[in-house]
């Protein structure tokens, strides 16, 4: 198995160490045991010496999540079609799709760029869209946006943790990743409350 975060480190100085940030976080946004996360804040603490161009770091992560979350999509719109087939209308399993979908076209913007700051959240719901048909136009407008923003928040915590522990590496790495753990953690409490406003979605058991 590859260790992502040693040959990140093994090519800090590389151009392609760039190559190496978009592989991971493409891979990431499909396989959640890929730490895109860990690997992205270790460039941009390097970013913070001069060793990695942050500007460079934030972009080749954008591309490589934006390429990642097209896989989950399309293959939930390839499955899609043949699923919607099995779940005749009345049933308590095609009331749990409806309900998804009409949720999306509400809150499609939000549950998506949400849930691209959890790791497993993000396949869930790149997934899900692709199964309940979810426009392709809005798909790539929320994506473009919460993979950009995702890369930025990833990348420059890890730079902040660079410009203020520049003589422990190790410190501004660890720091780094702490941010990144508390900020999901608050992203996970603001979801969880507004489901809980906003009501229990349909019983998906089968009739």
């Amino acid at each position: 198995m590859v260790d992502w975060l040693r040959l990140a480190e093994s090519l800090i100085t590389s151009p392609w160490l760039y190559a190496v940030l978009v592989a991971v976080s493409c891979l990431d946004s499909f396989l959640p045991l890929i730490p895109s996360e860990a690997v992205v804040i270790v460039a941009g603490v390097y970013a913070a010496t001069g060793q990695t161009d942050i500007v460079l770091v934030i972009a080749a992560t954008a591309l490589g999540a934006f390429l990642g979350d097209l896989i989950p999509y399309t293959v939930g719109r390839l499955l899609g079609v043949r699923m919607l087939k099995r779940l005749p209308p009345g049933s308590k399993r095609r009331a749990a799709h409806d309900w998804f979908t009409r949720e999306l076209d509400a809150r499609g913007g939000f549950i998506l760029v949400t849930t691209r700051f959890i790791p497993v959240g993000r396949y869930l719901a790149t997934l899900s869209t692709g199964l309940v048909g979810y426009p392709w136009g809005k798909y790539m407008l929320f994506v473009g946006f919460a993979t950009t923003t995702w890369s930025a928040y990833t990348a420059l915590t890890g730079y902040l943790g660079g410009v203020v522990f520049q003589e422990n590496t190790l410190l501004a790495i660890a720091v780094g990743i702490g941010l990144a753990f508390v900020v999901t953690g608050a992203i996970e409490v603001v979801r969880h409350i507004r489901r809980r406003r906003s009501g229990v979605a349909p019983e998906t058991a089968v009739d």
